[in-house]
C-alpha cells in the first residue's frame, strides 16, 4: 500500500515542471515590470505636484486595497466583457502581477528615498547638482540598497500569488497539480509536492537575498 501511494510523488513531477515554466515567467517578468511601475509611482508619491501625487496615491491605494484574485478576474474577464478584448491569460497574469507588485513597490521606493538623510540632498545641491542629478547620483544609489530586503520579500509574495491564476486556467504549478489530481485523486501526495516545488524556489531566493544584503551591508 505504501509503495502504491509513494509512486505518485514521482509521477506528478513532470506535471509540476511544466507548470514551473509559467510560474517563473509570470513572476520574473511581472515583478520586473512592477519595479518599473513602482519606481515611477513611488517617485510620483514624493512629487510636489498635487495632480501627479493624487494619481499615484489613487493607484497605490486602489490596488493595495483590493485582492489580486479580483484584479486578475477584472483584467481577464471584465475587460474582455466590456471591450471585447480577448486578452491572453498569461499576459493578463503578468499585467496583474506587475500592477499589484508595483503598488507595493511604490511604497518601498517612497519609504527608501525618504529614509535618506535630507543633508544628502542639500550636499548635492551645494555641489551645483540639479534636483534630478542629486536624485540620480546621490539619493537613488543609497535608497536602492535599502530597497533590497523588501523587494526580495515582494518577489517571494508575487511568486506565491501566481498560484491564484489557476482560476483562469493559467498552467502554473498549482493548476498542473490539480490536473494530476483530477485523474489520480491523490490529493495529499500532489499538494505535498506542490509545496516542495514552491520551497525549491523560495528558499534559494531567500538565501541569495541574505547574501546580497550582507555584501551590501544593508
Amino acid at each position: 500500500m505504501f509503495d502504491f501511494i509513494n509512486h505518485h510523488y514521482i509521477e506528478v513531477i513532470p506535471y509540476l515542471v511544466d507548470g514551473l515554466k509559467y510560474t517563473l515567467i509570470i513572476t520574473f517578468v511581472g515583478v520586473f515590470l512592477g519595479f518599473l511601475v513602482g519606481a515611477g509611482a513611488g517617485l510620483a508619491r514624493l512629487s510636489k505636484n498635487k495632480f501627479i501625487y493624487m494619481l499615484a496615491t489613487i493607484y497605490v491605494e486602489v490596488v493595495r486595497g483590493t485582492p489580486i484574485l479580483a484584479q486578475i478576474l477584472l483584467l481577464y474577464m471584465g475587460i474582455s466583457d466590456l471591450f471585447g478584448i480577448n486578452l491572453d491569460k498569461v499576459v493578463a497574469s503578468i499585467i496583474a502581477i506587475a500592477l499589484n507588485a508595483g503598488a507595493y513597490i511604490a511604497e518601498i521606493v517612497r519609504g527608501s528615498v525618504q529614509s535618506i538623510d535630507k543633508g544628502q540632498s542639500e550636499a548635492g545641491r551645494s555641489l551645483g547638482l540639479s534636483k534630478t542629478q542629486t536624485m540620480r547620483y546621490i539619493i537613488w544609489p543609497q535608497a536602492i540598497k535599502r530597497m533590497i530586503p523588501p523587494l526580495g520579500n515582494q518577489f517571494i509574495i508575487s511568486l506565491k500569488d501566481t498560484s491564484l491564476f489557476s482560476v483562469i486556467a493559467v498552467t502554473e504549478i498549482l493548476y498542473m497539480g490539480r490536473q494530476y489530481i483530477s485523474s489520480t485523486f491523490t490529493y495529499f501526495e500532489t499538494y505535498v509536492m506542490i509545496c516542495i516545488f514552491y520551497l525549491i524556489i523560495t528558499i534559494p531566493s531567500m538565501i541569495i537575498l541574505r547574501k546580497i544584503e550582507r555584501r551590501l551591508d544593508v
